[in-house]
């Protein structure tokens, strides 16, 4: 039963919490590649009301939204692997905010808390659930993977239990979690530890916030891999002991492993791939030891070709990884704590309302200097 205006909890004081004065908009694409921002539910009206709230749910004013690369995959190409946009969808996954509205049902948030919004929901029934995997899911709705809508709005009802609570922590840091959630799983299940010598191929968003953590970690030596001078340079700025690695036009994967482990004093014992890049993914097979791991953390095409015998022959292990779980406690107090400082990332800032230039930005990312953009909203 849809909850009464009188029995959804809310401040006594109005100018004690968002006034959700302004329409509810979002950021839409399509199957053909269109992309712009329009009239989105909840209803403002709903908003106010509570009406839309169902049992164990708050609303959230969304404050700040991180653009992912997988974002800009459903525009540009439509899909990822099954994961097909087949009607107007709203995009968007990385975000935190307020609360300004919660279900009687709710007794773990209140209004006027800040939080960081995982954006799962599961069935609590399937196997990988009950044994604490969820992210495998087999009923799982993730927002922004269609045909679940994502974040990229002025305000979402979420499950306040994947609602997690950051305290005084910025909005901005909130947001950026869910990135470093991926991270810190690939890490976990990589299995990193002190002094391991490892290589991380790409220096995006991702690569980058790898890279914050196998430092944090403890890793040594490490090397980080990019197309692109500027990421590198950021990698540098990031932590000064890291060695980088222009990737060249032309060179094989070969030389480019080879060069690679001269690059780190010798062969490397994991590799953790954050482009998705066929091409980098055989780099890094040729650039770690034997019995050395390559773990893919990075989204890319559905079928690719990888150098099967020199995985074989040295006992190589290649792993993969999809999404993340029970990581939001472990990111919320490393962020807190000072262990993980994140703000060097975020390069672009824009409003909700100019969504489309914040996408475009974040596309033409070797042009613009773009690395973690975000979008921003007020209520």
């Amino acid at each position: 039963m849809k909850p009464s205006h009188q029995s959804v909890r809310r401040l006594a004081t109005p100018a004690a919490m968002p006034s959700a004065s302004k329409e509810n908009i979002g950021v839409y694409c399509n199957p053909a590649h269109d992309l712009w921002v329009k009239e989105s539910g909840p209803s403002v009206e709903e908003v106010k009301s509570g009406q839309a709230l169902k049992e164990g749910e708050v609303t959230i004013a969304i404050k700040s939204t991180g653009i992912c690369g997988s974002d800009i995959h459903f525009w540009r190409n439509g899909r990822i692997g099954p994961m097909i946009v087949e009607h107007d969808h709203i995009l968007g996954h990385e975000s935190a905010g307020e609360v300004i509205a919660v279900h009687p049902s709710v007794n773990t948030l209140q209004v006027g808390d800040r939080v960081a919004v995982e954006p799962s929901q599961i069935c609590n029934k399937c196997e990988p659930c009950l044994t604490g995997r969820y992210n495998g899911c087999l009923e799982m709705r993730f927002m922004s993977t269609p045909p679940v809508d994502g974040l990229l709005r002025r305000y979402v009802n979420h499950s306040a239990i994947w609602c997690h609570k950051i305290g005084d922590m910025s909005y901005e840091d909130g947001a950026m979690l869910e990135p470093l959630s991926v991270s810190l799983a690939g890490m976990a299940r990589a299995n990193i530890s002190l002094g391991d010598p490892i290589l991380i191929c790409g220096a995006g968003p991702i690569g980058l916030m790898t890279l914050l953590c196998c430092a944090a970690a403890g890793a040594e030596p490490i090397v980080i891999t990019d197309i692109d001078q500027g990421r590198l340079d950021m990698a540098k700025k990031m932590c000064s002991r890291v060695k980088t690695y222009k990737v060249q036009p032309g060179v094989s994967m070969e030389d480019a492993g080879a060069q690679i482990s001269e690059l780190a004093g010798g062969p490397l014992a994991t590799a953790l791939e954050c482009s998705g890049v066929e091409s980098s993914i055989a780099a890094a097979i040729y650039s770690v030891k034997f019995g050395g791991k390559v773990f893919v953390i990075g989204v890319g095409k559905p079928d690719m070709q990888f150098p099967f015998m020199r995985l074989s022959t040295q006992e190589i292990d290649l792993q993969f990884q999809y999404r993340y779980a029970n990581t939001w406690p472990r990111a919320i107090r490393l962020v807190q704590n000072g262990v993980i400082n994140m703000k060097d990332l975020v390069t672009h800032r824009f409003s909700l309302e100019n969504a489309v230039q914040a996408f475009e930005t974040t596309a033409a990312s070797a042009k613009t200097g773009a690395i973690k953009v975000l979008i921003q909203s007020e209520v």
